[in-house]
C-alpha cells in the first residue's frame, strides 16, 4: 500500500511540472513512481537529469540487463516490473530477462557488465581487482566502468525510493524472485 499518494496533475509543484510533463509525453502516461517522486522538485529533477544523461551510456540491452540485476538484488518489485517492460522494448526475450535478473547475459561482453554490476551492488562497491580486470578484459573502458557503477547507483536510488514509498503498481507484475 502506498505510503505517499501519487500527486494529481494539479498538485505537482511548479519546479517538477516541466520534467514530469516531459516523461508523460514520452511514455504516454504518468507512472505512479514519478508522480510520487515529483513531490520533491530537488530530488526528482536531480534523478531525471542523471537518468537522461545515463540513457547515453552503453547500449539499451546492457542498461536494461543491469537494471534487472540491481532491482532483483534490491528486491524492488516495482522496478522489476518497469524494467521487464523496458527489456521487452529492448527486444530481450523472456529467458534473457530472467537471466539478467540472475546477474547474467547471453552475450559475453554484456555478461561481464551485468556480473560486475551485480557484484558492485552485492558488495556495496567493495569489489576486488579481479572484478575490475574481468570487466576491462571483456572490452569495457574505464569510462564504461564508471558508467556501470553510476547505473547501479541510479537504479538503486529508484529501488530504494519504491521500496520505501511503495507506489501503486502501474506495470504488469512479474514473478517473485523465488519462482524464477
Amino acid at each position: 500500500m502506498p505510503r505517499i499518494a501519487a500527486l494529481k496533475p494539479a498538485e505537482v509543484p511548479a519546479d517538477s511540472k516541466l520534467t514530469l510533463d516531459a516523461f508523460t509525453r514520452n511514455l504516454g502516461f504518468t507512472p505512479n513512481m514519478m508522480a510520487t517522486f515529483a513531490a520533491s522538485p530537488i530530488a526528482f529533477n536531480a534523478w531525471a537529469t542523471l537518468r537522461t544523461s545515463l540513457s547515453k551510456a552503453l547500449d539499451l540491452k546492457t542498461r536494461e540487463s543491469i537494471s534487472l540485476a540491481v532491482s532483483e538484488v534490491n528486491g524492488c518489485n516495482y522496478c522489476l516490473a518497469v524494467h521487464t517492460f523496458g527489456a521487452g522494448h529492448a527486444k530481450m526475450s523472456a529467458d534473457e530477462i530472467i537471466f539478467a535478473r540472475k546477474g547474467h547475459a547471453n552475450d559475453p561482453k554484456r555478461d561481464a557488465a551485468v556480473q560486475f554490476a551485480r557484484k558492485v551492488i552485492e558488495a556495496r562497491g567493495q569489489v576486488g581487482d579481479v572484478d575490475v580486470k574481468a570487466v576491462r578484459d571483456a572490452g569495457y573502458t574505464d569510462a564504461n566502468i564508471i558508467e556501470i557503477v553510476t547505473l547501479v547507483a541510479m537504479y538503486s536510488l529508484t529501488n530504494f525510493f519504491n521500496n520505501v514509498f511503495d507506489p501503486e503498481k502501474d506495470f504488469p507484475a512479474v514473478p517473485q524472485a523465488g519462482s524464477i
